[in-house]
């Protein structure tokens, strides 16, 4: 009885497709550290830049403090396809209730219609939205401080030990700074530089501390 013969090229058809990546049928998320920490006459926002599809880091310097209206912002984490087409629907939704208002809108209202949407299509998307600002009813509003993220679960003990209430405007960028460098060293899903923004009464400021500059919160 004649041997079975191997057909060359169908072995070489299945070595060529073993050799493709898993992150190229992988969705693009941002992995993420993101917070938000209220002072007196503003709020402090946060996050890392590292976005992942699957475990190829596809940017390193992805910017997740997405403006909703002037002086209100999102802070997104999930899917970036989906935090990205979140954030647009709201920001259109944001804008046309602010011109039937005349006024500029609460940070309440974004926060309730990136809720809605969230709960709408939670079977469908994969999205984690903090959102933070500054209207004329509360002032800096948002939680006291909050935080989300693959990299959250890294800094509740150092939030725990280093916040506190009554912060100035400084000493809440300090703070998130701190948080999201010693969450970026533990959280494989976060890296990159920091991306921090202060929103105020008197605009949005914006920093970027780059990876040679960020603070050191570990000994090891």
């Amino acid at each position: 009885m004649a041997a079975a013969t191997m057909n060359p090229f169908f072995s070489q058809n299945i070595n060529q497709n073993s050799l493709v990546p898993d992150w190229t049928s992988q969705e693009v998320s941002t992995g993420t550290t993101i917070m938000a920490v209220e002072y007196d006459g503003g709020v402090v926002i946060g996050a890392d830049s590292r976005t992942t599809t699957g475990a190829y880091i596809a940017n390193r310097v992805t910017d997740k403090l997405t403006p909703i209206h002037d002086r209100i912002f999102c802070c997104r984490s999930g899917s970036a396809a989906d935090t990205q087409a979140i954030a647009d629907v709201v920001t259109y939704q944001l804008g046309f209730h602010s011109i039937e208002l005349d006024a500029p809108p609460l940070v309440e209202t974004a926060a309730n219609l990136f809720r809605a949407s969230c709960y709408r299509y939670r079977e469908e998307l994969s999205a984690g939205i903090l959102v933070a600002g500054w209207d004329q009813r509360r002032g800096g509003a948002g939680s006291p401080s909050q935080w989300g993220g693959s990299g959250s679960s890294y800094i509740y003990g150092y939030m725990d030990s280093n916040y506190k209430p009554n912060m100035t405007k400084d000493q809440c960028l300090e703070l998130v700074g701190a948080a999201v460098a010693l969450a970026m060293e533990r959280d494989g899903s976060s890296g990159g530089v920091i991306r921090l923004a202060s929103i105020s009464e008197a605009g949005v400021e914006r920093r970027v501390i780059l990876g040679n500059q960020l603070p050191k919160c570990s000994t090891h």
